[in-house]
């Protein structure tokens, strides 16, 4: 195998220090290469995995968008999150060995895939590696608790500010413009995710927009107004 190549991939990945490699030697991240699946595209509109899939691998977002989302028992979809470079898909599926949600790809897309027993096996032998992944699931954590807090205490303005605020922080951590945003998610799964109907998320960047908070043009958001945008969401 060619080692010089497989430094190529992940060692030399531009979000490698938001990814599964965070935090491992040049040596550990080699090994870890060596397992993983890297690169496979997923075109827009295309599922990653669906629903009751039996579970076998993680997967790091690579370049793209996803979104995840449940299906009620009524039929209704509900998203659950939105994913971009160097987050994990998957870990939905780790207690129950099939996947409770869909994921689905908001734009061409690629991911790299290592099987969960592979990682297991990789973890017992780089505590570095089990550690990153322990500091993974406890996002994923915060992560839902902070939805739980957007949902159960705050007003739709200040649904919507925090979820941008949250989004170009996002972005800023990957090199990304974090004022100049293109959304790739709809207007509709935006007020999925955030408990808000469609008609109010529209109605809201329109205030936002008219406000100065924000110029909106379609899916191209600039934020005008960070404070302004935050004093919103401080005063829930």
């Amino acid at each position: 195998m060619d080692f010089s190549e497989l430094k190529s991939v992940c060692g030399g990945c531009t979000i490698r220090e938001l990814c599964l490699p965070a935090g491992l030697s040049d040596e550990e991240v080699l090994l870890l290469d060596q397992h993983m699946a890297h690169r496979q595209v997923v075109k827009k509109g295309e599922s990653l995995y669906r629903t009751g899939d039996a579970f076998r691998s993680l997967f790091a977002v690579s370049t793209g968008f996803f979104k995840t989302s449940i299906l009620h028992e009524d039929g209704r979809a509900q998203v659950t999150g939105f994913q971009m470079a160097g987050e994990i898909l998957g870990l939905d599926a780790i207690s129950t060995d099939q996947h409770i949600c869909d994921a689905v790809a908001l734009e061409d897309s690629a991911v790299c895939e290592i099987t969960f027993d592979r990682f297991e096996e990789l973890g017992q032998l780089m505590s570095n590696l089990q550690h990153r992944f322990n500091k993974t699931l406890s996002r994923e954590i915060v992560r839902d608790q902070g939805v739980m807090l957007l949902l159960g205490s705050m007003r739709s303005e200040e649904r919507l500010a925090a979820f941008l605020v949250n989004l170009a922080k996002r972005f800023a951590a990957r090199k990304q413009s974090g004022s100049e945003l293109v959304l790739r998610m709809t207007r509709e799964d935006i007020g999925s995710y955030l408990g808000l109907k469609l008609e109010t998320v529209s109605r809201i960047l329109s205030r936002f927009h008219d406000q100065h908070l924000l110029e909106v043009k379609g899916r191209n958001v600039r934020i005008l107004d960070q404070q302004g945008l935050n004093k919103l969401i401080e005063g829930s």
